[in-house]
């Protein structure tokens, strides 16, 4: 065995600095942190080749004093733990006193500073741990530090390093979550001499979240604020409909500190069981406020890993404020179409040069129209229509006919008489004015159109009216100003799971005869351990052999489904959940409510259809399905218009 020695002091540095700077994001986070420790309301981050060659952060903090300036280059130097206590107690970003030591051993670092106080500045260089420079300069307020060359001597570190725009990624997402976690400072990040994110550092968490993540993010968020035994829990949660495929979306920040927590994620998953469909998840900017002495911070070097004193009381809290937020806040969503309108045509006559006038005027006259004297009649000397508009349905074939539309521009015949045109006018009725739409359907509609012409209705006032129903499945109805899809199995799904869970199951059936289901072992033993729980709801379950069982009795309202089937879908659960009760009843009546609701296809009269998009349309608690699918869409009359191009 080889002798114990004690490691050289630039090789334990080498080897502290990997605990601590694995990348350029890593850089950043250290030093970002720092200047908002140090009071600053104004970040800048700067960076070249993904922050491998160039990484400038500049804030106008409080700054370093010019005799401290070598002091916090050494390890475990700091300004913000001062005894044993504090470390029960951390209200900063940073307290180890290991960034700029860890940083300086493995990179070139200039350092610009100055407190508010000073009348001069101090700077500073040191390369790879070793000082070069330290001088007394002119500078601002507030403190600049210069990355040059990461891992230039560690060039085993250097090989882990992924592409540039990989790299600028990370650094980009650790921006993004100090941006979010601090909206009163305005950051901006540079990268590769372009603005790639500005936030004006107002205090409001919304208009952040629009920089930082974009308007088709924000725009669909509900505020979540709640307070529940001392834990306060804030900021911005994802409406049902706008859940992501992926957990990528989802910011925790505990105390203003981004974090990343598996009872926070469970919590909020928890909160929005049944309204999000199946591999959707919630997107969130959460923020856990919590006294210091709750919670150690002190677990991992990059702190972004913590342990909650009382785990149960932080679940409970985001549990209750995501909720709230849900059932105060969300809304049906809006069906806003694709602007399909169709492009204007060219207008039919246009203006031309002076020099294709002349032209035009001196030409020889046609003896045969062309194409577009067919269309607009024009040009035709002497010639007679050949075939004139029959009616609105024929005024549009006149248009395009191949046939000429001919003119005459000659001196008129004398009107050769005409039989009487019968009409639908009561002689003994005076003649009423004709208001102007009136007087254009008079020209272009036939007198049997002109007798069928329906009425103009005025349905601006228009409470509630039912419309129809389309495919058997989706409810048409006109609600004041929008027109409502509503989705009748999903609607009718809601309302019995809503139900089931208020009174449970209140009638049961006996099966005329009992069925027989054989079941794996591991389903076998888990419907076994749940007999009581499944009597209570309705199912009465007796075993059957080694691998069987037999049911006597259903819920009333699923007597005509395939009992053999429900019961391998009950007990494939059962094992998933296993003692978790709440998650077991959860989905058996989300199984009962599903197998009992109205089916896409089935008949309803109108009367049954209206009535029950009435009773849909005025409970804000049916929004989604248990499975987390919208029951209806809104339509509003304004995008309507806007399809028609009677509206932009």
């Amino acid at each position: 065995m080889a002798d114990i020695k004690l490691l050289p002091k630039d090789i334990a540095e080498l080897i502290a600095a990997g605990e601590v700077v694995e990348r350029p994001a890593s850089v950043i986070k250290e030093l970002v942190e720092n200047a908002v420790d140090a009071g600053a309301d104004k970040i800048t981050v700067e960076i070249q080749r993904g922050g491998i060659a160039f990484i400038r952060v500049t804030d106008n903090g409080c700054g370093i004093k010019h005799d401290q300036v070598k002091t916090a280059f050494l390890r475990h130097a700091t300004s913000k733990i001062q005894s044993e206590n504090d470390l029960y107690s951390i209200a900063t970003l940073g307290f180890r006193g290991e960034a700029l030591a860890s940083i300086s051993a493995v990179a070139r670092v200039e350092m610009l500073t100055k407190p508010a106080e000073c009348e001069m500045g101090s700077r500073y260089v040191i390369e790879g741990g070793v000082e070069q420079t330290l001088e007394e300069i002119g500078c601002p307020n507030g403190t600049t530090i210069i990355i040059r060359d990461l891992f230039y001597n560690t060039p085993a570190r250097m090989k882990f390093l992924k592409k540039d725009v990989y790299e600028a990624t990370a650094v980009a997402s650790v921006i993004d979550a100090i941006a979010l976690s601090h909206p009163e400072i305005s950051i901006r990040f540079i990268k590769d001499s372009k603005p790639a994110l500005t936030t004006s550092g107002d205090g409001k968490l919304t208009s952040t979240i629009y920089s930082v993540l974009g308007r088709e993010f924000s725009s669909g968020l509900i505020s979540a604020d709640s307070t529940t035994a001392g834990i306060r829990v804030s900021g911005m949660i994802s409406k049902p409909v706008y859940c992501r495929p992926t957990r990528n979306a989802q910011y925790f920040f505990l105390n203003n500190r981004f974090i990343r927590s598996g009872v926070i994620a469970k919590a909020i998953e928890q909160a929005y069981k049944n309204t999000v469909m199946v591999g959707k998840f919630p997107a969130c900017v959460l923020n856990i406020d919590i006294p210091f002495s709750k919670v150690d911070v002190n677990v991992h070097p990059a702190k972004t890993e913590v342990r909650f004193s009382d785990e149960k009381a932080v679940f409970e809290a985001v549990y209750y404020a995501v909720k709230n937020a849900l059932a105060a806040g969300d809304t049906r969503p809006q069906l806003n179409l694709q602007n399909t309108a169709p492009k204007k045509e060219p207008e039919p006559f246009t203006r031309m040069s002076v020099e294709e006038y002349k032209k035009l005027r001196n030409a020889p006259k046609a003896e045969t129209p062309t194409a577009a004297d067919k269309v607009y009649g024009i040009g035709l000397g002497t010639k007679t229509v050949t075939q004139p508009a029959q009616g609105l349905r024929d005024f549009p074939k006149a248009l395009v006919s191949d046939k000429p539309v001919e003119v005459s521009f000659s001196k008129p015949e004398s009107p050769k008489p005409q039989p009487p045109v019968q009409t639908f006018v009561k002689t003994e009725e005076p003649q009423r004015e004709e208001k102007p739409y009136q007087q254009i359907l008079s020209v272009i509609l036939s007198d049997d159109e002109k007798y069928e012409t329906a009425s103009f209705i005025d349905d601006s006032e228009i409470e509630f009216k039912y419309i129809g129903e389309v495919f058997r499945t989706y409810i048409i109805v006109q609600k004041k100003d929008s027109i409502w899809f509503v989705d009748k199995h999903a609607a009718h799904e809601r309302m019995l799971y809503d139900k089931l869970k208020r009174e449970g199951v209140t009638e049961v059936q006996a099966l005329l005869s009992p069925v027989s289901v054989t079941l794996s072992r591991e389903e076998h033993r888990a419907v076994l351990d749940n007999l009581e729980l499944l009597k209570k709801n309705g199912f009465e379950v007796e075993e059957f052999g080694t691998a069987a069982v037999i049911v006597r009795t259903v819920p009333a309202s699923l007597v005509k489904t395939d009992v053999m089937f429900l019961m391998c879908d009950i007990a494939a659960n059962l094992v998933k959940f296993g003692n978790a009760e709440t998650d077991i009843l959860d989905d058996l009546y989300h199984n009962i409510a599903c197998r009992s609701a109205i089916k896409g296809g089935n008949q309803q009269s109108d009367s049954e259809l209206e009535e029950f998009a009435r009773k849909v349309l005025s409970d804000n608690s049916v929004m989604y399905c248990p499975h987390g699918r919208p029951v209806a869409f809104e339509l509003k009359k304004s995008e309507l218009e806007r399809q028609f191009g009677r509206a932009k």
